[in-house]
């Protein structure tokens, strides 16, 4: 049952001293119906929410986005190009915590809608970047997972193996997978801070500038391609100039792997919304689940997916994006279909929404901007949705000898049956 919005609104003068609040409104962003939210309006002209969670889920995924929160200092803060919550409050309620923190204004859009334009898309792009060159320290001081390559490799490997073991994997996309996690070459990244979590409805915009990103509760130093899945899947005409725009913001930082692990992690999400449905019970979930791994595996049988193989080419230098850019004029040239995925049409938000029991929003709204609108408060948190990773944060190298990059494959190998068994 929900709480009602006076009585939220009663219990953030008691997490936060001094608080007089003028106006109160539930609040509702794309909600999952994990919590009870309402918008505060203060006396002093502070503009403020307050979550209380409906579930242990919720209030899971609550605690971890506060620990990220507040790992962030203003340093950290001050580097990154938007805003990020910051804590203000908490109090107890029903054996549980009701948090407030400053209300962030911006507008959710889709992946295909933050790629469709260049200003945005490349503000997207930049973002992203710009999470990715956050230097590493305050994670660990906060106690957060740290994953290196090796480990995002067997991670991957297990999450493979416990899909295939359920006997709804195609043949072709275990092959597919399995190639994948052979190739060391793909595999030979450097561990970033990373979000973890984050999709499309992660992100605020403002016009053509991203206001802010919500979302936390994920934060870790691991593989930067798990930031980019759904942008590697999206089908905006600019999502090109966003790939660029992220890796000028890197600095040279990003490897050239990193579109290919990007798409393998999009693809896995149709793994983990099947181990869900197989977790849960649920029939519905795992027909869904299988319908959507037969399409992919269609579109590998007529070669209409992006291979996840290093010939697909490494991305642009940084010299490459810039001359790419002069040269080249904007706006002229749409994104050919050809060029992506079948599991572009898979919206992986869309499969977090139904996970909570959402029914799915009418065809017409999917595509329009949903800006940020008051008389339709709530719920003002995505979905999480990931796992926590742990480990160290260092890639290991790799010699170049033939015999070594043999060697990594059986490694893999005996790693991924080891799982399967």
């Amino acid at each position: 049952m929900a709480r009602p919005p006076l009585t939220l609104a009663a219990l953030a003068t008691a997490a936060v001293p001094g608080l007089e609040v003028s106006a109160a409104r539930a609040h509702t962003r794309r909600s999952h119906g994990g919590f009870d939210a309402v918008e505060l309006r203060s006396a002093d002209g502070r503009h403020l929410v307050i979550r209380a969670p409906r579930s242990q889920n919720a209030e899971t995924e609550q605690s971890a986005d506060l620990v990220a929160i507040r790992a962030m200092t203003a340093g950290i803060r001050a580097r990154l190009p938007f805003r990020v919550p910051q804590f203000v409050g908490q109090a107890p309620i029903d054996g549980t915590r009701a948090i407030v923190t400053e209300f962030l204004t911006g507008g959710v859009r889709s992946a295909d809608e933050l790629t469709e334009y260049d200003a945005l898309a490349a503000a997207v792009g930049a973002a992203v970047g710009a999470i990715h060159a956050l230097p590493s320290g305050f994670v660990g001081d906060a106690g957060l997972p740290r994953e290196n390559a090796d480990e995002t490799r067997d991670g991957v490997i297990e999450l493979i193996g416990r899909a295939a073991d359920t006997g709804h994997l195609p043949a072709a996309i275990l092959r597919r997978w399995e190639q994948a996690t052979d190739d060391e070459s793909l595999w030979r990244f450097r561990p970033t801070v990373i979000n973890g979590a984050l999709t499309a409805d992660s992100i605020l915009v403002d016009g053509d500038a991203v206001s802010a990103i919500v979302g936390w509760a994920a934060l870790a130093v691991g593989d930067p391609a798990r930031d980019l899945h759904w942008l590697m899947t999206s089908r905006g005409a600019s999502a090109e100039l966003a790939l660029e725009a992220y890796v000028i913001g890197r600095s040279g930082g990003a490897d050239e792997h990193l579109p290919q692990r990007a798409l393998l992690y999009g693809e896995l999400e149709l793994a983990r919304w099947l181990l869900h449905g197989i977790d849960q019970r649920d029939r519905a979930i795992v027909d869904d689940a299988v319908s959507l791994l037969d399409g992919l595996a269609a579109s590998v049988h007529d070669r209409s997916s992006e291979p996840l193989s290093p010939e697909t080419g490494p991305i642009m230098t940084v010299g490459d994006v810039e001359r790419m850019l002069d040269d080249t004029p904007r706006g002229a040239v749409p994104r050919e279909g050809g060029a992506t995925l079948l599991t572009d049409s898979y919206d992986f938000s869309e499969l977090e929404r139904r996970e909570a029991g959402e029914r799915p929003a009418a065809a017409m709204n999917l595509t329009a901007p949903i800006p940020l609108d008051l008389s339709d408060w709530g719920d003002a948190a995505p979905s999480a949705g990931q796992p926590t990773r742990e480990g160290a944060d260092a890639a290991d190298g790799d010699d170049g000898s033939g015999a070594g990059a043999a060697s990594a494959a059986t490694d893999a190998q005996e790693r991924r049956n080891a799982a399967s068994s």
